[in-house]
């Protein structure tokens, strides 16, 4: 029996998740497959080419081993070679990954807003709250998840809200808001539009999504508490993706 996988750890979400290439005919685009770039290759890319670190301190960020870093990153340069070359279409999703909640502090940033994030929001292990997130404004739900500036969390148990506040986000784009909701502890997101790549990041953390969802932030929390809340259907435009729970 082969061994698990073990997740790989990564700061954050890629924001930008599909590169095509111009110059070409775009009835052509169509027809070539694209290079699929995992999440965890995209890490090795973006630590260890854009942000300098050494594969060691790479393997520390991703808490895995540096054979493993090593492997990673060699399959990344691999594929980025063969879009640059062969001019094909570079997606990013799947992998075995986990986002970073700010719980530890494996990425060596003593400033990481993440980390304040998860000491002020700590849930314990046998807490009973549920956690609901609705970007937010003006008392309604913000219909563009990726530009919102605030956040309202409403704490619940058995049923009840118990808790509520507005935190800010300074409109940090969709893959800092997934990251934002982890170290939060989120358990749902109520929201208007939100994009495929927000949705895959969202699953990864095992936040449940009710999108889709208009009117005030208010009665769509107790219309979910009372089972009636209406929620559309938001198809995922990208392929499925591996998640370690």
């Amino acid at each position: 029996m082969s061994r698990p996988v073990k997740c790989r750890t990564i700061c954050r979400y890629p924001q930008t998740l599909e590169f095509i290439p111009t110059g070409s005919e775009p009835s052509s685009q169509g027809k070539k497959e694209a290079i699929i770039l995992t999440v965890d290759e995209y890490e090795t890319i973006r630590l260890i080419d854009k942000e300098d670190l050494s594969q060691e301190q790479c393997c520390k960020r991703m808490q895995v081993a540096r054979t493993t870093v090593q492997k990673i990153y060699d399959s990344a340069r691999k594929k980025l070679a063969t879009a640059l070359v062969d001019g094909l279409p570079l997606r990013i999703e799947g992998g075995e990954y986990l986002i970073c909640n700010g719980q530890n502090h494996s990425c060596g940033i003593s400033e990481c807003y993440k980390q304040e994030l998860y000491q002020t929001w700590h849930k314990p292990k046998d807490s009973s709250i549920t956690r609901i997130a609705v970007p937010y404004e003006n008392g309604r739900i913000f219909q563009h998840f990726g530009r919102a500036a605030q956040l309202k969390i409403y704490d619940v148990k058995e049923g009840a809200i118990t808790a509520s506040e507005v935190i800010r986000t300074n409109g940090q784009g969709h893959g800092a808001l997934v990251e934002i909701l982890n170290a939060l502890q989120a358990d749902i997101l109520i929201c208007g539009g939100i994009g495929g790549g927000a949705q895959a990041a969202l699953a990864s953390s095992a936040i449940r999504l009710y999108g889709g969802v208009t009117g005030d932030a208010e009665s769509a929390v107790e219309a979910l508490l009372a089972g009636t809340l209406a929620a559309a259907d938001i198809p995922c435009s990208h392929g499925a993706e591996s998640y370690c729970q």
